[in-house]
């Protein structure tokens, strides 16, 4: 075959390519950033985990880095989908609440050069690629239960909170101790929605719920995750009021809730990732009520649209904000029972 200086042309710059002869060619790109959060049970209405989603996908949209969710329903699962999401390999794995704990004391050390985040616990044997957000919920129940004991007028209260553990206790003791602060005489009473789905039973937590306005509570504060509707419904066929918590969850049952024991899981998780992806790995962050990490309702500017019955209350809005800045101040101790 004759070869023309064409022909001649092509063979070079085949030749050329195929030594990789690019020296002004572009850069190669960056590896691409990605988020893998891993939820202990299905999001659905779960409020709490609702939120967990709305900050990796928050963080996500910032960094330009792609995002997926890994929804698990028991402990296997939780470990299958942590395996699933270590051999996938992305800049971040994030797992949400206490259900981590023990996943997160082997993973971690098993693969130091992936990057993990726990939000709202820490696992026991914190490995250093292993950073952790957790909350001063107890802070914010104290505010709640201050509410509760200017509002009564049985005396009596009560707590549907999802399990008998120490952690969930952070909603429980600080609520009581809040409402015995301001009111001697109140009592208080704790049930449990327990069962196969905790976090996610309306039904028992409305039992529960009934149980105490039977017996006389007139305020009762959920804490039972997906289960507070439940607790809103006993409320409202009963003529008692309720807290939420998380979120604020007074329009679920307009005229019924009091307030919310708030906590920004969603931008404590957000600002966590964008550390960790800058390069900024391990350690526990902790936001209270000094750190605008948890609080109430009550004490937002918008208060007044926000559906929460205590928006009427000025007066309690006023003791609200006395106490919580005497807690941010540390002239108020309040107990954390999940430290003993």
């Amino acid at each position: 075959m004759r070869i023309t200086p064409a022909l001649a042309g092509i063979a070079a710059l085949l030749a050329l390519a195929a030594c990789g002869g690019g020296e002004t060619g572009a850069a190669p790109a960056a590896p691409a950033k990605s988020i893998i959060l891993i939820t202990p049970n299905p999001v659905g209405s779960n409020s709490f985990l609702q939120l967990g989603v709305k900050g990796a996908e928050a963080a996500a949209k910032e960094l330009g880095a792609s995002f997926k969710l890994y929804e698990s329903k028991d402990p296997t699962s939780i470990a299958q989908n942590v395996d699933a999401a270590v051999r996938a390999k992305p800049t971040v794995i994030v797992g949400i609440s206490f259900s981590f704990d023990d996943v997160f004391n082997t993973v971690p050390k098993q693969h130091p050069a992936q990057q993990f985040l726990q939000v709202d616990s820490c696992a026991k044997e914190q490995a250093a690629n292993l950073a952790c957000v957790s909350f001063k919920e107890h802070e914010a129940a104290y505010l709640a239960g201050v509410e509760a004991g200017l509002l009564t007028k049985s005396g009596q209260i009560g707590v549907v909170a999802a399990l008998d553990t120490p952690f969930v206790h952070r909603w429980i003791e600080p609520f009581f101790a809040g409402a015995a602060s301001v009111r001697a005489d109140v009592t208080g009473t704790p049930l449990y929605v327990g069962g196969a789905n905790p976090f996610s039973d309306p039904a028992r937590a409305k039992s529960q719920a009934q149980t105490l306005t039977g017996r006389g509570a007139d305020i009762v504060a959920a804490a039972a995750s997906a289960g507070n509707q439940g607790v809103f419904e006993a409320v409202a066929s009963s003529g008692a009021k309720a807290f939420g918590v998380d979120v604020n969850q007074c329009a679920q049952s307009a005229g019924n809730v009091i307030d919310n024991v708030l906590k920004h899981v969603d931008v404590a998780e957000s600002a966590a990732i964008k550390e960790i992806a800058a390069g900024k790995t391990g350690g526990v962050k902790v936001y209270g009520l000094a750190e605008g990490g948890v609080g109430v309702n009550a004490l937002d500017a918008g208060v007044a649209s926000s559906g929460c019955t205590v928006a009427a209350s000025p007066d309690v809005i006023a003791k609200l904000k006395q106490v919580r800045d005497d807690i941010v101040a540390g002239k108020i101790t309040v107990a954390d029972p999940l430290q003993g």
